[in-house]
């Protein structure tokens, strides 16, 4: 479904909210594990289990994000979560990694009038995404992968593949 992101005053107002939950965050000192922790869950959807994120992290939302147990994010986790970005248990995300479920539309007429689209991600359950990698809208990672680095997954990819490139493509199957 299309939608207003630019100029709907309701969802600018959210991500204003976020961005101020975000920059605090972010201004938090690395030692203040209590503060960050207490912050990660007044800012992310739903936390199931322990959860480390390194800042700096940026996300629009926050609210349509969702991490299982276990889950670690190193520095510059960019979360465009227009759309639900769900993340199973033991998720591993190396440095300069981007999940983007906002996309907008190929018509210049309609782009240029602030309009976009949103589609969910989900990642499953003990994956490993290498260092500045970037997911793309809709895409589903199954279980037990690993993402190489510097891949851009614009397609979903199978429980059990390891996985590299642009287009990011199985190269591997694991038992």
């Amino acid at each position: 479904m299309i939608y207003d992101a630019n100029y709907d005053p309701q969802l600018i107002a959210e991500r204003l909210e976020c961005k101020e939950k975000c920059r605090e965050y972010n201004d938090l000192r690395p030692t203040d594990v209590e503060g960050r922790s207490k912050l990660l869950h007044d800012i992310l959807g739903k936390i199931e289990g322990d959860i480390a994120i390194e800042q700096p992290f940026n996300c629009d939302y926050g609210y349509n994000i969702s991490t299982g147990k276990n889950f670690f994010a190193n520095f510059n986790l960019v979360i465009l979560d227009e759309a639900p970005v769900t993340f199973g248990d033991n998720v591993f995300i190396a440095p300069n990694c981007a999940f983007y479920t906002a996309g907008h539309p190929l018509d210049p007429v309609e782009r240029n009038k602030g309009l976009e689209y949103a589609r969910p991600i989900t990642v499953g359950h003990n994956v490993w995404i290498g260092g500045n990698v970037c997911v793309l809208p809709g895409v589903s990672i199954g279980d037990n992968c690993v993402i190489g680095a510097g891949s851009v997954v614009v397609r979903d990819i199978p429980a059990n593949s390891v996985a590299v490139g642009n287009p990011c493509k199985v190269i591997k199957r694991l038992p």
